[in-house]
């Protein structure tokens, strides 16, 4: 397993605990679509901590070490998986939110934009990349980042693919609350309690409301953009700079 299910009473941990700083794999995708199936039908779950067993790091993105070497069947194949777990994250009729203990940068930024909460490590990084890499966000991404942040952070981004600190990030929208190093775990408990708190069949409700039809916009032109995404991967200059990465990724000697 790449990730563990901690109960405490109502609240549920969703901790990411694999290997390479929990990187994201079709195993990791796999079992944060299987645990977000568990966690919506059952009922004695009042709220979701999302967090990370790494004390200094949430998620660094996809793994590109391992992706690098799928064909396009398989790619296209992860691409899906990945939205559809994204969609299930999203769509958790009870509250949830991200400890981002650590750097959360591409699908570790997505991740923790699926919560109702974010709280952020001070100078920890948070964002979507992506373009630096010179891959496309997918459109189930992007109707999440318009729902999560002002317009006007957009360019920023997902354009310029920055990344952010501090209260920056929450000017940004890609925190809620920026605390210590030490506590955010902690920080992040709090809030959830506050959330779990609520009547359960109002807050989910109303978290209804807020998300489907965000789910929908995802759902409905996903099928459509993911072949450009997977064209773009696999572009000759995308390759390029992806195994770049990955070889710099490799320890030498």
């Amino acid at each position: 397993m790449t990730l563990r299910l901690e109960r405490e009473g109502g609240l549920v941990r969703l901790r990411l605990d694999k290997g390479r700083g929990n990187a994201i794999d079709d195993a990791l995708v796999a079992d944060l679509r299987r645990a977000a199936d568990e966690l919506a039908a059952d009922e004695s779950v009042r709220g979701v901590l999302l967090a990370s067993a790494h004390p200094k790091l949430f998620c660094p993105g996809l793994d590109l070490v391992t992706l690098v070497r799928h064909d396009r069947a398989a790619m296209k194949a992860f691409m899906a998986a990945f939205v559809d777990a994204v969609w299930a994250l999203y769509g958790l009729r009870q509250p949830m939110v991200a400890a981002v203990n650590g750097a959360a940068v591409a699908g570790g930024c997505i991740l923790a934009l699926t919560a109702d909460y974010r709280v952020l490590r001070r100078g920890a990084p948070i964002g979507l990349n992506e373009v630096k890499v010179g891959v496309p966000l997918p459109w189930s991404v992007t109707a999440l980042l318009r729902a999560s942040v002002p317009p006007t952070a957009l360019t920023r981004i997902a354009l310029l693919g920055r990344n952010f600190t501090d209260e920056e990030a929450v000017a940004v929208g890609l925190a809620d609350e920026v605390c210590e190093e030490g506590r955010v775990e902690a920080v992040a408990l709090e809030r959830l309690t506050e959330l779990a708190d609520k009547e359960p069949s109002a807050l989910a409700a109303t978290k209804a409301c807020l998300r489907e039809p965000v789910r929908q916009q995802m759902r409905a032109r996903e099928t459509e953009h993911l072949q450009s995404f997977v064209d773009v991967w696999f572009s000759p200059a995308t390759r390029e700079r992806i195994q770049a990465i990955v070889a710099s990724l490799r320890p030498r000697g």
